[in-house]
This record gives C-alpha cells, structure tokens and sequence, in this order.
C-alpha cells in the first residue's frame, strides 16, 4: 500500500494502493479468438483504467481460482483471494462498507498476515481509515474474462467463440455505458468503445 503517490483524476484525490494489478484473464481454449478494444473518452483520448467484463451467454465458463494484489482499480473473479501490502512507512487500515464486501484489516505494516477472499459480485471500494484520500476500486464477476485498459486504452483478451455481454466501467463515467451483446468466431475481433467521463466526479460511477 503506498500512499505517496496520488492519483492524477481531478475532483478525487485517489491513492495506489499496491503495485500489481489482475488486469485481465486470458482464455486458453480451441477455437478462442484475439478481441483487441479500444476505448477512448468524449475527446478522443485513450481512457486507461476502463474495466471490460465479457459475460458468456452460451453457458459456464469454466472454474477457476486466483489470488491477486492490489491496484488502484483491479478486476478479480469471485472467490479470489486478495492482499493488501504496505509499503510506506506509516502503518494503514484498509476497509470497506460496500455490500459486495464487507471487511476492515487491522493497523499494518508491510505484508498483512491473511488475504481477503472477494466471493460475491459487485464494485467493492476500498478506504483507509488512516488517509482519508486513499481510494481503490476491486470489481468482482463471475466470468474469468475481463480485461482493464492500460494508458494506451487498448486492451486485448482471448475469448472462445460464442456470444457475450459485454459491460464496461470506469470510476468515473458521467453516463454508463449500455451492454452490449458480442459474438466471438475463430477470427481477430476489434471493437471500438467511446466513455464520457466526468472531469470533476461528484461520486463513483454505479457498477453495471
């Protein structure tokens, strides 16, 4: 956890909090396909930290089981475990009230003694109870496929062919994005996504 180093989005003041963000789920399956999207905001600009759920609509995806550490905006599938370092000198306290998930870690330094295990879906926000400024975001799905932009705005996943819903997010959307149904054949995909973001956000953005 590292409080030094504040987001640069204007009406937050957001912390990173961690170093290592699970930034996208790969599925290694025959007949998958690359699908590359490019997301932009109202300007033109690429729009990093855009959080891109592809829901499957032709039945389960298969199981899996994570663990991850976290970032300032980190996607995660249901039931993965999560950890919280601190690598500043002063000792933080990472909580969250959000129904997603409900947990509070203890005053800490360094490597907290146990993970916290994310097992319901939803947008779960994180604070410290120490630096009221830190803020990180942890969406959970159910699907193992989802990706978040880097500051390119692009983003590629491999997918198995079939349909998907796909559902887009970002802290700080002035308006949310509609899903939008996809279908995935054994060919290169690329898709194109425009969000309007707010300047200065007066909250966070709802959860699709």
């Amino acid at each position: 956890m590292n409080g030094a180093s504040p987001g640069a989005r204007a009406g937050r003041t957001a912390a990173l909090i961690g170093s290592i963000a699970q930034t996208a789920m790969f599925a290694h399956a025959a007949g998958a396909a690359v699908v590359s999207v490019h997301v932009v905001g109202a300007s033109g600009m690429p729009a990093a930290d855009t959080v891109l759920v592809f829901d499957p609509l032709d039945g389960e995806p298969p199981a899996s089981r994570n663990s991850a550490i976290i970032d300032q905006v980190t996607v995660v599938r249901t039931g993965t475990s999560i950890t919280f370092p601190n690598s500043d000198q002063i000792r933080h306290q990472v909580y969250s009230f959000s129904p997603a998930k409900k947990f509070t870690l203890k005053l800490y330094a360094g490597m907290p003694s146990e993970p916290v295990t994310f097992d319901t879906p939803g947008l779960v926000v994180l604070g410290c109870n120490i630096h009221d400024n830190m803020v990180a975001f942890v969406g959970v799905v159910d699907t193992p496929y989802f990706a978040k932009t880097p500051p390119s705005g692009i983003a590629e996943l491999n997918l198995p062919a079939g349909r998907y819903r796909l559902r887009v997010w970002h802290p700080d959307l002035a308006a949310a994005v509609p899903p939008r149904q996809v279908e995935v054949q054994a060919a290169p995909l690329t898709l194109a996504v425009v969000v309007d973001l707010a300047n200065s956000p007066a909250s966070v953005a709802a959860w699709p």
